[in-house]
């Protein structure tokens, strides 16, 4: 048997070390996830579907387990507006959520920025010309990776942020998607996937 080259042993032991993708949502059922609230959460035809609620008031579905670095991918789409989001190191408790928001909603709102809902508000804005990078009506893709202090977005592999901030660093909790209050939003969502990163 002939000796690997070391690039290819090296390949090797990196594929070997690196941790697997785990895939959030199995396609079938909210198994692993916890809807908060009165808007509608369900499955079909593999997606999550979101529905504004009689209320037309906030929802969020958040996982079951916490995530601490990892990156996240995913894919949307916005139906009627689209307001919504995903939710990193956070926690819900009845429809108050605590933690950051990567923005998913409609042409010129600011999707892929990141959000901290009841604090601080708007932390980063993607500048105004990677809005074209948004397909409404459409399969978009999103990644989000944090590690330690640091959150990057990507949409459709644009880079939209690069955030360094101590008190994200310092978070703890789970995934959750979003709908915005106000009525009328409907978004389909698929493929959600993560892989943990080693700190």
């Amino acid at each position: 048997m002939k000796a690997l080259p070391l690039a290819a042993l090296a390949l090797f032991l990196l594929t070997c070390n690196r941790p697997a993708t785990t895939a959030l949502f199995n396609g079938e059922n909210l198994d692993g996830w916890t809807a908060h609230g009165t808007e509608r959460w369900y499955v079909e035809n593999g997606e999550i579907i979101c529905e504004s609620g009689p209320d037309g008031a906030y929802g969020y579905l958040s996982t079951n387990k916490d995530y601490d670095d990892f990156e996240l991918t995913l894919e949307f789409l916005q139906e009627a507006d689209g307001n919504s989001g995903v939710f990193i190191r956070s926690s819900v408790e009845g429809t108050r959520v605590s933690g950051w928001q990567v923005e998913v909603a409609p042409p010129g709102h600011d999707t892929g920025g990141i959000y901290e809902s009841y604090g601080r508000g708007w932390l980063i804005k993607p500048g105004p010309e990677k809005d074209k990078y948004l397909k409404m009506g459409e399969w978009n893709t999103l990644k989000i990776r944090a590690e330690g202090p640091t959150v990057t977005s990507w949409l459709n592999g644009e880079e939209m942020v690069t955030l360094t901030d101590e008190q994200i660093g310092e978070g703890e909790g789970g995934i959750a998607l979003q709908i915005h209050d106000g009525g009328g939003i409907r978004v389909r969502w698929r493929n959600i996937e993560l892989r943990p990163l080693a700190r």
